[in-house]
């Protein structure tokens, strides 16, 4: 394929939207260009691909693209439909890929995430979440979407030595079924972080689009171990400082 864009520097450039068949073709055609900060870039495969991660988009060895973005501050993660969002530096790349899971977990690896302070992910696998976590060392506010069943423990590793983001301070769970073993699960976490070296869990939200929130007495009994805790019926999250 021939990319006439190639080692222009579209310095006016703000946004750019483009639909693949293959992730070959965005590899190169990412490339080819020199895109400027502050830069707004999506990218659209309509092949359905199982397993497609970040790899499978962005060039490799790595190209400065990836600076663009650094140092990237929030990651948004979502199944279905497959989309990867990364932001930073008033830059913003979003992959969408039918089929796209996230096994971009090993998309992580791809770049920096030291200074990732936001993390939204749709997962029902906490041997997943805490791979993931132990990629973000400075994360401050951790976001689950859509996550219909909790399993047992979900929780557990938050609370374990050596402590895991130790700079977490709100979690927010975004159309999630919250049970009450798992409100009663995140107050043990809660207390537990209180007593170790890292910083104190000074937040939950709880926001379910439709359907019903938790039971008003285990809010109650939230509130009793977290400073803050907001439960609503919304459309969107409100702002995760």
């Amino acid at each position: 394929m021939d990319f006439p864009l190639e080692g222009c520097p579209l310095a006016r450039l703000r946004e750019l939207s483009f639909t693949c068949v293959n992730a070959i073709d965005a590899k190169l055609l990412i490339s080819s260009i020199s895109f400027p900060r502050g830069v707004s870039l999506e990218v659209f495969s309509s092949r359905r691909k199982k397993d497609a991660d970040l790899r499978s988009f962005l060039p490799s060895p790595p190209t400065p693209i990836q600076g663009l973005l650094a140092p990237i501050a929030t990651i948004k993660c979502q199944d279905e439909p497959g989309v990867v969002q990364l932001y930073g530096n008033n830059s913003r790349f979003s992959f969408r890929c039918s089929g796209f899971r996230l096994d971009a977990y090993c998309g992580l690896s791809l770049f920096s995430t030291t200074a990732v302070r936001e993390f939204h992910v749709q997962t029902n696998s906490c041997h997943d979440l805490s791979r993931a976590l132990l990629r973000l060392p400075a994360l401050e506010t951790l976001v689950l979407v859509g996550v219909t069943t909790f399993s047992d423990d979900s929780f557990k590793f938050l609370a374990e030595e050596p402590v895991l983001c130790p700079s977490l301070k709100t979690i927010a769970f975004f159309d999630c079924n919250l049970c009450s073993r798992t409100i009663g699960e995140l107050e043990g976490v809660v207390t537990r972080r209180k007593n170790s070296m890292a910083a104190w869990l000074h937040r939950v939200v709880i926001v379910r689009r439709a359907g019903k929130l938790p039971d008003s007495k285990l809010i109650h009994r939230l509130r009793q171990v977290v400073p803050r805790v907001d439960a609503r019926i919304d459309e969107e999250l409100p702002d995760l400082p």
